[in-house]
């Protein structure tokens, strides 16, 4: 059912996207950007009748990992009284912001899924659904932890990049096989985690696999951000950049990929911050710092 919802959000947020690629910005958005309020940022101009403009804003902080938003927080929006013609902004005030303003209904739904299984994650944790993979080169592995701290009691590790022999007929690639998992919430820098896999194993003859291949502790629990990592997905958004707060209608900064070139579903991100929903916090190769919608662990090919 997810994945169906998935599809069928493609054909709405991919012309949403491009229509907004394309569109002027109407005139009422350059004055009023000087209404602003202090401490926030702001986005698209998604909205004018009358005499009335609607600017979406987010907070300044919105793509600090130390505060990163939150997907499922209320928000606001910027109410722009205009002048008769709808040309100029006279005066604005924050307000909040109504779930009809939501052109993004199919990714909205799929976040009240994972809203609704916040009382199943530890107190605090913002519900995430990534994938991922762990960068820890440290030969005795990356320990996953109970609690979102170093003090937190070790529950296993996930084993560092595995480099299988199979005579030749292994796809290892040069730098090894990463762990993969899924990343199910974050709390203060730390990323709750299940479902780890053995290193590889998804991609190698699955009757040829060791035996005595390192596993990983595939329960629930807690590593540090630093050390994971990911690929762009296709998230159904504007590419080539990133987005200030996790939502589509907010400031899009243009970014680089590792090699050159504007960021797509081809390749990842220099690190993997924070994340909230299906959005990762993740700052860019070329060092913009912003929200990215879909991220996956696929080591052999993109994940559009």
């Amino acid at each position: 059912m997810r994945m169906l919802r998935l599809i069928a959000a493609t054909t709405l947020c991919v012309a949403i996207q491009a229509a907004r690629a394309d569109d002027t910005e109407p005139a009422w958005r350059a004055r009023a950007l000087a209404l602003v309020p202090a401490g926030y940022v702001a986005g698209l101009a998604y909205r004018t009748e009358g005499a009335t403009g609607y600017l979406a804003v987010y907070p300044a902080t919105s793509n600090d990992p130390k505060t990163p938003a939150s997907v499922f927080a209320a928000r606001q929006s910027l109410v722009v009284t205009l002048t008769p013609d709808a040309t100029r902004a006279v005066s604005a005030e924050l307000k909040p912001r109504n779930d009809r303003d939501d052109d993004d209904s199919d990714f909205a739904k799929l976040h009240a899924e994972l809203a609704e299984k916040r009382s199943s994650l530890p107190e605090g944790a913002e519900p995430c659904a990534l994938g991922a993979w762990s960068i820890d080169q440290d030969p005795k592995g990356l320990n996953v932890r109970a609690e979102p701290s170093v003090q937190g009691r070790v529950l296993g590790t996930l084993p560092p990049p595995y480099r299988l022999k199979l005579g030749g007929a292994e796809n290892t690639p040069d730098g090894g096989w990463l762990t993969e998992f899924r990343i199910i919430g974050f709390k203060n820098g730390w990323f709750l985690i299940e479902g780890a896999k053995p290193p590889g194993k998804d991609y190698e003859d699955e009757k040829r696999y060791p035996r005595n291949a390192p596993k990983p502790y595939a329960g629930r629990g807690w590593v540090a951000s630093n050390k994971v990592g990911a690929n762009y997905a296709n998230g159904y958004t504007r590419a080539g950049g990133l987005f200030q707060a996790p939502f589509v209608d907010a400031k899009w900064m243009p970014a680089q990929r590792e090699l050159g070139g504007p960021i797509d579903g081809d390749g990842g991100p220099k690190r993997l911050l924070a994340c909230s929903g299906f959005w990762g916090l993740v700052e860019s190769h070329d060092g913009v710092r912003g929200w990215w919608r879909a991220l996956c662990s696929n080591q052999v090919t993109n994940c559009s």
